[in-house]
């Protein structure tokens, strides 16, 4: 998608080891009217797989998410990294590590929001090692609920994580595929997509 392309080359900021810096539109201060266009593409791409809900991980996701269910007619879920006194006694808890955090976060739902047999659509902003959505994806299958698709805004190609999920068989979309972040460069590829 190149409005997200292009958003990347100008505003986002490559950090160094593996770490695309991208906060200032997508997951601190967010772009609404990008986040729109975003949402629309990933809605289209999924519109066929027939999606009873969409799943993300608080907090980076959510936007995309939102966007994403908002064309799509569905309500969005999020795993919580906290579990406020609100939610019930039983719930779903995964833990998956964190590349930008530097350990492991809890990812966790309320059965209430994931039912079994349910059809589940993963949408998340990053698909880079794959260890957060791979909590995910941990979390549908406890709830005994089916995964139909997982899709991210920026996809970093080099760190394998489109691998972790070739076993499922399930599409998996990503907006902006980058390809190589070395030498303090941000290289797409564009072949993926």
């Amino acid at each position: 998608m190149d409005l997200l392309k292009q958003r990347i080359l100008r505003d986002g900021c490559n950090l160094g080891n593996g770490i695309l810096k991208v906060d200032g539109f997508i997951n601190h201060q967010v772009d609404p009217v990008l986040m729109n266009e975003c949402g629309r593409e990933l809605a289209r791409r999924f519109q066929h797989v027939g999606a009873d809900r969409v799943l993300t991980a608080e907090i980076s996701g959510i936007a995309p998410a939102v966007m994403t269910a908002y064309y799509l007619g569905l309500p969005v879920v999020y795993a919580r990294k906290h579990k406020p006194v609100t939610m019930p006694g039983k719930v779903y808890l995964t833990v998956a590590p964190s590349h930008t955090k530097g350990h492991q976060v809890e990812l966790i739902v309320s059965p209430d929001y994931l039912p079994r047999g349910e059809k589940i659509l993963i949408i998340d902003d990053f698909l880079a090692s794959g260890n957060t959505i791979m909590g995910l994806v941990r979390l549908v299958e406890a709830a005994g609920a089916e995964l139909v698709g997982i899709g991210a805004l920026i996809e970093k190609r080099f760190e394998g994580g489109r691998d972790v999920f070739a076993h499922l068989g399930i599409p998996v979309e990503s907006l902006a595929c980058i390809s190589s972040m070395e030498d303090g460069r941000i290289e797409f590829d564009d072949q993926i997509e």
